[in-house]
């Protein structure tokens, strides 16, 4: 069991209601007897206690259990949840999974047709601005507290901020052009203006530039905490993207050379072990910069780690489940054999999936190709996360994981160097290629003495699938839409087929644009 911030106790968000997804949240409760926010935010403890709900939105649905009276109105309290929606929105539509089950608007993903009502990507869409609107009230109120001055409620602002500045990440990855609110937005407006990529881009980077010296120094907070290298692997994020985020305006790669240096400076060496990143004591890992946190016993949810451990095992086969320390399995998740071809997997220490080994029969046994995606066993699945624990033991609790989910490792900043270095320069230096073999070389792979724009995306799939990067890389690559990339069901057809470009972005979900006039939809929808 892992003792962190999210574990706080949160009776002062009793206080803190919702008015929308993205206003400010400012509600009087009608009861006299409820307590106000001015009331209850009487030290900086007690706002440590809202800070606890920042980072818990990224791990749970709600405050009150997996999916007991979840934080958004009308937003699943499974399929909901911000990592398992992430998941939803990032991988999904890519060659790294795919799910059998039959689950409203599921199949949309994989086969890139989704519309402006799809609800995983309105769940999506709702999670990113909860999230914003949290972060918000809490820098709102925290800067007009008589605390704001103190040294501890000025790294607790910066941390909210850091968290602000991750949703929006999110934000102008997948929707783009999107409404923008921060603390400064009048209370009770009818709704917040949209702001162009672009323009979101050139605040993000301002943004994040100003609040990284107030976070700690890396190693200087707990973990699961916001530390500088947060903010540079934002920065490091929006610099390598930028071309793409800014419709070519801007090709930040210099910089994104620069910042990735300073965070393998910082992380100078990858866990030994690879799959130690991805077990229920990851927390000891020391490549991880930034994770949503998951406890089997205290932060229970039923997206996460959750969600992909049980989605990768039969149900009702409890010696599979107790290779990966779980009592229960969904049966949903595989991956295409497109992927599987990017690993040698006889020599590869990533290539962590199987058809179901000694663990089924011959009729249940998985087969490579996924020729029907409706059913668990075509497609092989995928052993990453795992609730057991670096010594051979489990996690605290077999029905709900220990294993946090990362959001950012250093592995990431080691690839991005030689990639950014190659679209500034069309070479790579030493320094590049060597971070690249750090990775490369863990996975017990021999160094190579020369790489391509190729070589490193089929590098990161390898390395970081399921972290939810697949879909922006394929996008600054130019083959998430196109033809020049197939895999099974891309397209809604077995042999994988091209998809209009405006598919590159999600939609505004229609609820939205409805309720604001502010919003113009995305092209093509």
């Amino acid at each position: 069991m892992k003792k962190n911030i999210i574990f706080s106790a949160i009776a002062v968000l009793s206080a803190l209601v919702l008015s929308s997804c993205v206003q400010d949240l400012n509600v009087k409760p009608i009861d006299p007897n409820l307590s106000l926010p001015e009331d209850v935010l009487n030290s900086v403890s007690a706002y440590e206690q809202v800070l606890a709900k920042c980072y818990q939105g990224l791990s749970c649905s709600s405050s009150s259990g997996p999916d007991g009276s979840p934080d958004i109105d009308g937003v699943d309290g499974g399929f909901g949840q911000y990592m398992r929606a992430l998941f939803y929105n990032n991988e999904l539509p890519t060659d790294e999974a795919s799910v059998c089950w039959n689950d409203k608007t599921i199949y949309s993903l994989h086969g890139l047709n989704w519309t402006t009502s799809d609800v995983f990507v309105t769940a999506m869409f709702s999670r990113i601005y909860y999230q914003v609107s949290l972060c918000n009230e809490f820098i709102r109120r925290a800067k007009a507290s008589s605390f704001a001055d103190d040294a501890t409620m000025k790294q607790y602002i910066a941390e909210a901020r850091a968290l602000r500045a991750l949703s929006y990440y999110h934000a102008i990855d997948m929707f783009g052009n999107v409404p923008f609110a921060t603390e400064a937005n009048s209370v009770g407006s009818t709704g917040p203006d949209q702001i162009s990529r672009k323009d979101l881009y050139d605040w993000l980077v301002t943004e994040i530039i100003d609040f990284t010296p107030s976070l700690p120094a890396v190693g200087a907070n707990e973990y699961g905490r916001a530390n500088q290298a947060l903010g540079q692997m934002l920065l490091a994020k929006l610099y390598l993207n930028s071309e793409v985020y800014t419709s070519g305006a801007e090709k930040d790669f210099d910089k994104c050379i620069t910042v990735c240096k300073t965070i393998i400076s910082e992380y100078p060496a990858l866990q030994a072990n690879y799959q130690t990143n991805f077990m229920a004591d990851n927390n000891k890992s020391g490549e991880i910069i930034f994770a949503a946190e998951q406890d089997g016993v205290n932060t229970q949810s039923y997206g996460a780690t959750n969600f992909l451990i049980k989605a990768s095992i039969v149900s009702g086969n409890a010696a599979w489940q107790d290779y990966l320390g779980m009592n229960d399995g969904w049966g949903g998740l595989v991956v295409t054999p497109t992927f599987l071809d990017k690993f040698d997997s006889a020599h590869d220490k990533r290539y962590l999936f199987f058809d179901g080994g000694s663990y089924v029969d011959d009729d249940s046994r998985h087969t490579r190709d996924i020729t029907d995606y409706k059913l668990f066993k075509y497609g092989y699945t995928c052993l990453k996360f795992t609730n057991r624990t670096s010594d051979g033991g489990y996690g605290s609790a077999l029905n709900f994981p220990d294993t946090d989910y990362p959001i950012f490792r250093a592995a990431d900043a080691y690839l991005m160097l030689p990639e950014a270095e190659l679209r500034a320069n069309g070479s790579v230096s030493a320094e590049g290629l060597a971070a690249y073999n750090d990775v490369h070389t863990r996975a017990g792979l021999d160094a190579v003495n020369k790489i391509t724009l190729d070589n490193i995306l089929d590098e990161r799939g390898r390395e970081l699938y399921w972290e939810n990067f697949r879909r922006s890389d394929l996008i600054r690559f130019g083959k998430f839409t196109t033809n020049d990339y197939l895999w099974q069901w891309k397209g809604g057809v077995y042999e994988g087929q091209a998809v209009d470009s405006h598919f590159n972005l999600m939609p505004i979900p229609a609820s939205e644009v409805n309720a604001n006039s502010k919003l113009t939809q995305n092209a093509g929808y």
